[in-house]
């Protein structure tokens, strides 16, 4: 369980300060395995997540007073006490699964340009900007050649004319044909800048893919990503994915 859905799942706006406090306690104990928190550290996790920082002093003198945590030194270092972890435990028994959730910042392709409910389009970029954000960048080269791929195919779908792009068993042509005839459909009408991006993203993911002595770096990827956020806005609209 990330932390988004541990706060999400306890409503933890909802909660008093020193309900709060041993909620965030109980999560790094769980998943950080860290048995000991300082009110200052406490307090600097509430304002990373919005909140207004508490007042120390008083936080200190609350959390000393309830029998949720237990000292720890007898200064301003405390634990969540092992009764409060059990019945924590009990509230939350997911806590230590695995989550699924991509966690990422919109770094190349904002989710946002995709209005139509795409699951699988969707989790594709997420995981192009979450690779990118987590500095993996020849995964993130790889993705964002296999999206380009994915939405050409739908905009010739779109278009009801995917037997350009297939060979004689129905399967789709290699990205290199698919691309070599993207250039110059007039049904697909791509703009300019597009078709002159096509080629450049298939070779960054090939390289990434295939050359062996290659590594795409973050410059590699960072010069060209307002040519690739504006090619993919393009296909979104060619395959009817934004309107």
């Amino acid at each position: 369980m990330t932390l988004t859905e541990f706060l999400s799942k306890s409503e933890f706006s909802k909660q008093t300060e020193l309900r709060r406090s041993a909620l965030l306690g109980f999560f790094n104990f769980r998943i950080h395995d860290e048995t000991t928190f300082t009110v200052a550290g406490l307090a600097d996790m509430f304002v990373k997540l919005g909140y207004s920082r508490p007042n120390t002093s008083r936080l200190t003198a609350t959390i000393k007073k309830s029998r949720m945590f237990v000292s720890v030194g007898g200064g301003q270092t405390f634990k969540v006490h092992p009764s409060t972890i059990e019945t924590l435990d009990a509230e939350y028994p997911d806590i230590r699964k695995k989550s699924e959730e991509v966690v990422h910042l919109d770094s190349v392709v904002p989710e946002s340009l995709l209005q139509m409910d795409r699951a699988f389009i969707r989790l594709l970029i997420r995981q192009i900007n979450a690779a990118y954000e987590n500095n993996i960048y020849d995964g993130c080269a790889v993705l964002m050649r296999r999206l380009l791929e994915i939405l050409l195919i739908l905009g010739y779908q779109e278009l009801t004319i995917e037997s350009v792009i297939q060979d004689g068993a129905a399967n789709f042509k290699p990205l290199n044909a698919i691309i070599d005839d993207a250039k110059t459909n007039k049904l697909l009408a791509l703009s300019r800048n597009t078709r002159e991006s096509l080629e450049t993203f298939r070779k960054l993911g090939n390289f990434s893919a295939h050359k062996i002595y290659y590594n795409a770096t973050r410059k590699s990827l960072e010069s060209a990503i307002l040519d690739y956020r504006a090619m993919v806005e393009e296909l979104l609209y060619k395959s009817n994915l934004r309107t």
